[in-house]
């Protein structure tokens, strides 16, 4: 059998199957569903200094291959997660990656500034940057290099911990974003976030979501995911992890070739929250059938015409 084993920074993950923010709660929400020690790392939904209600109803709506989501990053606010979550994690058996979602520099530093000043067995954070379907937050820095570069600057001197920026598809260069986040110090990048979308009944006239427009994610978006990913991978030295509209081993084969060292399964969740097993085991058939030890090999790989 494989080693799929991977490592990021100064961390080693036991595979390359993360469940992404928002698709999986805090991490213990289907523990009958699925057995979180197989995968090899939840990224906890995005967590705000103050608790958040998110954006009214409706806020989700499913779309042809996807869905298009506008909750808001409601979530229940760094206090309570470290009060309520931290000591759960502690017998979970996956490792545990914070997303932090901020509307200014200040809310990111104090969120994490709270996380590094208490024992937990968190490897990481992932840094939400990218987020299309709130007013306010931290879609600013994901479309602006030099502001990505200094938060990203900002936050590496609070923690050793892997710290991920996660990456829109909605800027002009998601390349230049993804290299002012190495130049800042991050460990790794995670692409891409969901791609702004609305959708109309047609019958009525009205717009599916109250924000008018939301995150598109599922099947529909793995085109321009497997495309950020390859421009991101010429583009830096440090591990990429890739997202969007992974529902197979074969969606995840595609996204290391592509230059990804790890997946994320986002939208797949929502029907099948123990999806992330299940391909897993493919992955490792996948790898056995074609007699390789391991991905590495295969990190981007894809032959292209030019």
């Amino acid at each position: 059998m494989a080693d799929l084993s991977i490592k990021i920074g100064h961390t080693t993950f036991k595979n390359p199957i993360f469940v992404a923010s928002g698709t999986f709660g805090y991490g213990t929400e289907n523990p009958e569903l699925v057995d979180v020690s197989n995968i090899g790392a939840i990224v906890t939904k995005s967590i705000t200094l103050n608790p958040r209600e998110g954006n009214p109803p409706p806020r989700i709506v499913e779309t042809p291959s996807g869905m298009i989501n506008s909750i808001g990053l409601a979530n229940i606010g760094v206090d309570k997660y470290i009060n309520e979550m931290l000591p759960v994690y502690e017998e979970i058996g996956s490792p545990i990656i914070m997303n932090i979602a901020g509307s200014s520099m200040e809310e990111y530093i104090k969120v994490l500034q709270q996380m590094e000043a208490v024992s937990s067995n968190i490897v990481g954070y992932e840094i939400n940057i990218s987020c299309p379907n709130v007013k306010e937050g931290g879609m600013e820095f994901g479309v602006d290099c030099n502001m990505t570069e200094k938060l990203t600057k900002e936050l590496r001197k609070l923690t050793d911990r892997l710290l991920i920026m996660k990456l829109s598809p909605n800027v002009t260069d998601i390349s230049a974003i993804a290299t002012s986040s190495e130049n800042g110090g991050a460990d790794a990048v995670s692409a891409v976030n969901t791609v702004v979308g609305m959708s109309i009944d047609h019958k009525t006239g009205k717009n599916n979501i109250y924000t008018t427009y939301g995150g598109l994610s599922g099947p529909a978006i793995k085109p321009v995911g497997l495309a950020c990913v390859h421009k991101v991978y010429n583009s830096v030295k440090i591990p990429i992890i890739g997202i969007g509209g992974i529902v197979n081993s074969s969606d995840v084969i595609e996204y290391i070739l592509a230059g990804s060292i790890a997946v994320q399964v986002g939208t797949a969740n929502y029907r099948d929250p123990g999806i992330s097993e299940k391909i897993l085991n493919d992955l490792n058939s996948y790898l056995d059938e074609q007699e390789l030890d391991s991905i590495d090999s295969l990190i981007g790989s894809v032959k292209t015409y030019d």
